[in-house]
This record gives structure tokens, sequence and C-alpha cells, in this order.
């Protein structure tokens, strides 16, 4: 910009050489100019000049094919190579004590975990139920390894351990919620899961992650089966939600409405194993009588609903 403050300017030339699409030569020249007192006109000039050639062109190398026979491409989160020996329950007891020993922030703190994560994969459910028993203390500051490790297990041993320790009422409230969430993202869920997790549902404590967190492991348990509504631990599920509705989604008081809401938002939640509620869906959004909340929530519970269910 042109000023009568200006301290610097500069300038750019380049001349480029292109030949057969490939730039042969580029020469170029700048300078700048540095004006301290502009009313005196005194200042300091540099001009630098500079030249690339194009040498040689060189045919492509090929990689030696013995070279990367052992490479491959993945997802780098979470991996670790398979453990080949068998994991023992006092191996991943004595885990745990280092974790307690280790300082709370440190790297060998954080590989103590993952190895633990990874080592409970390989338990069976008496070998984790054995080392609950062993290892079900707290830390000096409060903290249970096993607790928070148990989540990013993710095998179906670990998932009826911790349906275990819900309803033995083990574990603290706020770690029950954490149990339930970590059922949403959990990658490969099996019957087995569902079926050890089914009977929470019933029971009058049953929270509200309980329920949105055992369907939302039914939705994707479907993804990955076709026709798991015949599935006989999804059904089990299904039919309890279905008997929260009533057929028709009644409700007699405030309290009832919000549990109706609630369970209209697991049905939701199931996806395609939902598909045989749907007429007690049409029920509960067609009846003018209803509250508009739950008339509402009864259409938003089609929402995974595949379009050929009538």
């Amino acid at each position: 910009f042109q000023s009568e403050q200006q301290i610097l300017s500069s300038q750019l030339e380049c001349v480029q050489s292109i030949k057969d699409g490939v730039l042969e030569e580029a020469k170029c020249t700048e300078s700048d100019r540095v004006t301290l007192f502009p009313q005196q006109g005194s200042g300091a000039e540099t001009q630098t000049q500079a030249a690339l050639r194009l040498v040689q062109v060189e045919t492509e190398t090929l990689y030696n094919k013995g070279d990367s026979e052992d490479l491959y491409v993945t997802n780098i989160l979470y991996e670790r190579e398979v453990t080949k020996r068998e994991v023992t329950g006092a191996e991943v007891t004595d885990l745990v004590w280092k974790l307690c020993l280790a300082h709370s922030a440190s790297y060998e703190t954080a590989d103590l975990f993952m190895t633990l994560v990874f080592e409970l994969r390989h338990l069976s459910l008496e070998a984790l139920r054995a080392l609950w028993q062993r290892s079900s203390f707290k830390c000096r500051d409060n903290w249970q390894p096993l607790i928070d490790a148990l989540p990013s297990c993710a095998t179906e041993a670990c998932v009826v351990l911790m349906k275990d320790l819900i309803a033995s009422g083990e574990v603290e409230e706020d770690k029950v919620e954490y149990f339930f969430w970590s059922f949403t993202f959990i990658p490969n869920p099996t019957s087995g899961m569902i079926e050890s997790l089914a009977p929470l549902l019933k029971s009058p404590r049953a929270s509200q992650s309980s329920f949105l967190g055992v369907t939302a492991l039914i939705h994707r348990f479907c993804l990955a089966q076709s026709s798991c509504d015949i599935v006989p631990a999804v059904q089990s599920v299904m039919r309890t939600l279905g008997k929260f509705l009533g057929g028709n989604c009644t409700v007699q008081d405030s309290k009832h409405l919000s549990k109706v809401q609630l369970v209209l938002k697991a049905i939701g939640n199931a996806g395609l194993a939902a598909a045989p509620l749907a007429p007690a869906l049409s029920s509960c959004a067609a009846l003018k009588s209803h509250p508009m909340e739950i008339r509402l929530a009864a259409v938003q519970a089609f929402r995974r609903i595949p379009c050929s269910v009538r």
C-alpha cells in the first residue's frame, strides 16, 4: 500500500520456463526497501536473486514387494498386538495393584490401564468374577481401576459382570450410569449381552440410562443381524417395553406420563427390533384423548422402523 507511514516496501518478480509440462527453470528477484524516516528519505535496500534449474529426470523407483509384505492399512485407534499367551486372573490382579501404586498422571499409568483393558478381554466370566472378588478395592485416591476398565472391555463376559454388579448394588450410582452409557458404544453386541441385561429393565429402580443404553445396544445388534426381531433376547426386551405401553399408552398421572415418554424414546432407539410394536405405536399416536407429548413421542418412535412395516 502507498502511505506516508510506509516503512517496508517489497517487490518480487519470477520468470518460469516450462517444457512438456515440466518446470525446467525458475529465476526470481526480490527487492526489499526499509525506510526508517520517510521524510528524510534514509533507509536500506536488499536485493535477492534465486535460480532453480532442472538437472535430470529419473525413472520411477518401484518398491521391492518383499519389503511391503508385512505392511497393511488399518485404523490405529486402540490397536495392540494380539496376546498369544494365556492371560491369568492373578496377572490381572497384579496389574490392578500396579495401577494403584503408579502416579495418577503418568505415561506408565496410561500404558498399564490400556494393558488392563486388553487383558480383561481374554478372561472368561468365571475368571472375571474371581478377579472382582480379589480386585474390587479402591486405591488411595478412591479410584477403582477395574470399574473404569470394564466398560472398555466390550466382551460378553465383561457385560455380564457389569450386569451382576449393577443388580447387586455393588457399584455407586454414577458408575452404574457410566456402565449403561458404555453399552451404546460396544462394537459387536451379542444376543448373550442382551439376554443378560433384559431383566434390569423390569426392576422398579430401572433408570432412564438403562432403557436407552440397552435399546441402543439392540439397535447396533440389529444392524449386524438379519431378522433380529426373532432373537429371543431381543423379543424379551421388546415385550417388556410393550407392557409399559399397555396397548395404547394410556397414562394415569404425571409420573406415569414421564415413564411412558421414556419407554417410547427407548422403542425409537431400538430400531428394527421395534417393528412388532408398530400397531401399539399407531394407537398411541392416533388417540386424540392422549396428551400431545405422548402422541408426538409415539410418532418419533417410528424413526428407525422400516417403511415396509405397516
